[in-house]
């Protein structure tokens, strides 16, 4: 397959991707700006898996500055985070022609309403590993893969067959005929960053790891009956815990689960939220695509979702702060006994 491909934003999620199929599929073209660009161009792409740092590996990639300067694009993949999403979309409308089959990677399910409105031909990924950004340029990943390919009506085969032919040169990917089950999976897992962050995890030391446990687990299982309730089914995505696995936390005796949840949580990252407020010091995030969604399905079938609900509350009270500071678990869950009683 000699076709052009982009992608658009070489944070973790793109810049793996990039790193991956790059050297099976040299018309691989990457376009970021400002340090993260200028890194790409000077010193490449470097990954390693988590725990083997010492086994970087670092790809030469082509890097672009404007769309413009490939003639015709086949494959756009765009790699950004939702809140950059509709922006990033009327800049590339105005620099392309024609129909591209446009990759979306972002979490949440705002993409699906966000594209059609400028693309034709749209493929959706749900990610199915961990990654991280060290610096630019330079990324870990906790698991090489996979990525989830799918449409919501289940049409576009060809297109999905092309697309996951070229992702599966360097790292696992699957077409699903169920995406809408795999975007809400997703979802769940992804529901814990916004208290991960909250807390600082990976930025402080936790101070209290039963509380850190009753909260997270909590918030699981409440999302998990959130999306059962909407009609959603498991989707399994990679090594990543499964509902049962996560019920389980909840459901049995604390002496049983203590030890692996312990194992779990040094596994634990931080999450694509932790490093836009933490890390870089952004006001924006995906909270209100994650977290507000999550409480939009808990109100549609009036569910009660209290540590979802209090979880979501804090966070938009707190990461709206000029200056956001980590709370203890103690705060948080002083703050989740006063939110139930309210």
């Amino acid at each position: 397959m000699n076709k052009n491909v982009v992608i658009v934003g070489a944070g973790a999620i793109g810049g793996t991707l990039a790193a991956w199929i790059s050297p099976h599929h040299p018309s691989t073209y990457v376009l970021d700006r400002g340090v993260v660009a200028e890194a790409i161009k000077t010193n490449g792409i470097t990954t390693y898996l988590g725990g083997k740092e010492a086994e970087k590996q670092t790809v030469r990639v082509n890097s672009i500055d404007d769309l413009s300067q490939i003639e015709a694009i086949d494959i756009l993949i765009i790699a950004v985070k939702t809140y950059s999403l509709e922006a990033v979309c009327q800049a590339i409308r105005e620099k392309i022609e024609g129909e591209p089959i446009v990759v979306a990677l972002q979490n949440g399910i705002e993409n699906q309403d966000i594209l059609p409105r400028y693309f034709k031909r749209i493929l959706y990924g749900v990610i199915g590993y961990n990654a991280w950004l060290d610096q630019p340029g330079t990324i870990g990943y906790q698991h090489k893969g996979p990525f989830i390919l799918g449409t919501p009506t289940n049409d576009l085969r060809l297109e999905l067959n092309e697309v996951s032919t070229l992702f599966n040169q360097g790292v696992e990917t699957i077409i699903t005929t169920h995406l809408q089950d795999a975007v809400h999976s997703k979802i769940i897992l992804n529901l814990t960053n916004s208290f991960t962050t909250l807390v600082g995890h990976k930025h402080r030391e936790i101070s209290d790891f039963k509380l850190f446990k009753k909260i997270l687990t909590n918030i699981l299982v409440e999302g998990i009956e959130i999306v059962q309730a909407n009609g959603y089914k498991e989707c399994q995505l990679g090594d990543m815990p499964s509902w049962r696995k996560m019920k389980a936390t909840v459901q049995l005796p604390q002496i049983l689960t203590n030890g692996i949840f312990r194992r779990n949580m040094k596994k634990m990252v931080i999450s694509s939220m932790g490093q836009d407020i933490l890390v870089r010091g952004n006001s924006d995030s995906e909270l209100e695509s994650i977290n507000g969604y999550m409480i939009q399905l808990a109100d549609r079938k009036q569910l009660a979702a209290p540590y979802n609900r209090a979880i979501y509350a804090l966070c938009k009270e707190e990461f709206s702060k000029p200056s956001f500071k980590p709370l203890s678990e103690e705060q948080v869950w002083e703050y989740l006994q006063s939110f139930q009683k309210a």
